[in-house]
């Protein structure tokens, strides 16, 4: 069993100038190749689930336990982190007791004072249990489970206050955005993401790990550079399921569906899986966490 808290992967990689991945789960299939896609790069990987993707899947207890259960029959020996992605107040609640090992607490769309006060709460209660937490200020662009963001900068001063509660690290909008990015987005202002990484790092002592969130369809150069200015895990979900989509719909399209016993969904899906992982693998190479067990 090598399932560890995000704090110990994600701390690891911003000291040493890499990113972690995020790779959101969806069902069996998503979890069991996100898993050897890891293993297979030797890549600290967190497996992370939305509160949407939590309800699917049957709930938090039956999300945590699958990815141990795989995890031990599937023989992984890197370090994997269970994480709650974008949880509201009560399914971060829900996620620590459930045992996931990371959990954000997305109050982002809050008051300020208050996202801060139940941020310092969420933190009381994980960190009791050795569980980590990420938290968020300045809304990102798109929606996720119905939290839905304008796209705002996150304010310098609103990271620091944040990074003040004792959250491990800290999602901040900086022009990335949920879904499909338009033909009209203009990139990631990484000169912001440069005063908050220097102005979080000042409050807190250290060099506190930045998390960007919508990581499918940002250019591969702009993700480097986030990297290196304290970018140090970066949440992927569109991209595999795209990839997964356009598998799956050229394998039905060409009528393999109806070649033999296709029509068994092990053979159905498979290919989208392999869709799947190799996207992952992609990812993970622009990241540069391979080899990083």
């Amino acid at each position: 069993m090598t399932i560890v808290s995000g704090e110990a992967i994600v701390s690891k990689a911003r000291l040493s100038g890499y990113a972690v991945g995020a790779f959101n789960t969806n069902n069996l299939e998503w979890t069991e190749a996100i898993l050897r896609v890891a293993q297979a790069q030797q890549a600290p990987t967190i497996v992370a689930a939305s509160m949407g993707a939590i309800k699917y899947m049957g709930g938090f207890k039956t999300v945590a336990d699958l990815i141990r259960n795989l995890d031990h029959e599937l023989n992984i020996t890197v370090p994997i982190a269970i994480h709650l992605d974008h949880g509201n107040y009560e399914a971060a609640k829900s996620a620590i007791a459930a045992g996931f090992t990371s959990v954000m607490f997305d109050g982002s769309h809050l008051p300020l004072e208050e996202n801060l006060a139940k941020t310092r709460e969420i933190v009381s209660l994980a960190h009791a249990k050795g569980v980590s937490v990420e938290a968020e200020v300045g809304t990102i662009g798109g929606e996720e489970d119905g939290v839905i963001g304008n796209g705002e900068i996150a304010p310098v001063e609103e990271t620091i206050s944040m990074v003040e509660t004792g959250i491990d690290f800290l999602a901040a909008g900086i022009g990335n955005i949920h879904g499909p990015y338009p033909d009209n987005w203009k990139g990631l202002q990484l000169d912001h993401l440069q005063k908050i990484t220097t102005a979080i790092n000042e409050t807190a002592g250290h060099k506190v790990p930045v998390v960007l969130h919508g990581g499918s369809g940002v250019p591969d150069d702009q993700i480097r550079t986030a990297i290196s200015m304290g970018v140090s895990k970066v949440n992927v979900n569109t991209e595999a399921q795209l990839a997964f989509h356009q598998a799956l719909r050229d394998f039905i399209l060409a009528d393999h569906d109806l070649e033999g016993k296709n029509y068994d969904p092990r053979k159905l899906l498979a290919t989208g899986v392999k869709a799947i992982e190799s996207s992952l693998v992609d990812r993970i190479d622009v990241f540069g966490n391979a080899n990083k067990a």
